[in-house]
C-alpha cells in the first residue's frame, strides 16, 4: 500500500473531523453576528428609552401649558383640576381598553395539540406493549 493511499476508515476520520471543525468556525460566525446585533440592539434600545424619556417631559410641559392657558379664563386651580380630570379620563380609557385586549388573550392552541400528539406518539412507539403509557410506580 502506498504512502499516500488511506483507508476508509481515515478517510471517514478525516471527514468527520473536518465537518466538525467546519460546524465550529459555523458557530463563531453566527455568534459574532448575534453579538454585533445584540450590541445595535442594546444601542437602539437606549435611545428608544431617551425618546421616551424626553416624550414624558414635553408631555408634562404640555399639560402645564394647557393649565396656564386654561388659567386666563378660569382660576388656576380649577383649570389643573380640568387638565388632572382630562388626564384620568385618559387613563381610564387606556385601562379598559387594556382590559379588553387582555380578555382575548387565549392559550397556544396549536402548541399545545402538537405537544400532545407528540407525548401520544412516543408512548405508543416507545414500548413493547407492554406499558400503558403510564410512569411505573
Amino acid at each position: 500500500m502506498a504512502a499516500e493511499e488511506r483507508t476508509l476508515g481515515q478517510l471517514v476520520s478525516d471527514a468527520s473531523r473536518d465537518v466538525s471543525e467546519l460546524v465550529r468556525y459555523e458557530i463563531a460566525l453566527a455568534k459574532a453576528e448575534v453579538q454585533r446585533d445584540v450590541k445595535r440592539g442594546l444601542a437602539a434600545g437606549g435611545l428608544f428609552g431617551a425618546a421616551a424619556m424626553l416624550a414624558l417631559y414635553a408631555t408634562v410641559a404640555l399639560m402645564i401649558a394647557a393649565g396656564l392657558g386654561l388659567a386666563e379664563v378660569m382660576p388656576a386651580w380649577l383649570a389643573f383640576l380640568v387638565v388632572t380630570l382630562v388626564l384620568l379620563l385618559a387613563a381610564g380609557v387606556c385601562v379598559l381598553i387594556g382590559r379588553s385586549q387582555i380578555g382575548r388573550i387565549k392559550p397556544p392552541e396549536r402548541t399545545i395539540r402538537s405537544t400532545k400528539e407528540t407525548i401520544a406518539a412516543v408512548r405508543n412507539r416507545g414500548g413493547d406493549g407492554a406499558s400503558n403509557g403510564s410512569p411505573e410506580r
